[in-house]
């Protein structure tokens, strides 16, 4: 993931202070950049929060980092779905049941 790696040296970070911040072991963030392995949608989340870029970014599929770290609707349904193909009618369907659990200030209960 060359994206990745210009992220990290663009910040001046080693892949220690990554893996650190991922909590991770520095070889498993290695084997990312290395295209070795792939993190899950939660860890690219994490990733494009702490180099302030897109997930698109991140993953080769746009090679401007100038979203600076807006999450875009198309990360969201990368994380809500776990990458699963997911059609606009799905997806505003999320939106809204969204918007009724805040109108309606909905908690789950801590049992």
């Amino acid at each position: 993931m060359q994206n990745l790696i210009n992220a990290r040296k663009a910040m001046h970070k080693t892949q220690q202070e990554i893996a650190d911040y991922l909590g991770i072991y520095r070889q498993a963030y290695s084997n990312y950049e290395a295209g070795k392995r792939e993190p899950d949608f939660e860890t690219l989340l994490k990733l494009g929060e702490y180099f302030d870029c897109s997930v698109d970014y991140l993953l080769g599929t746009k090679n401007d980092p100038a979203q600076n770290g807006r999450v875009t609707d198309d990360d969201i349904k990368f994380a809500l779905f776990d990458g699963a193909p997911v059609t606009d009618a799905q997806y505003e369907e999320v939106k809204r049941f969204a918007k009724y659990i805040a109108e309606h200030n909905i908690h789950p209960r801590g049992d």
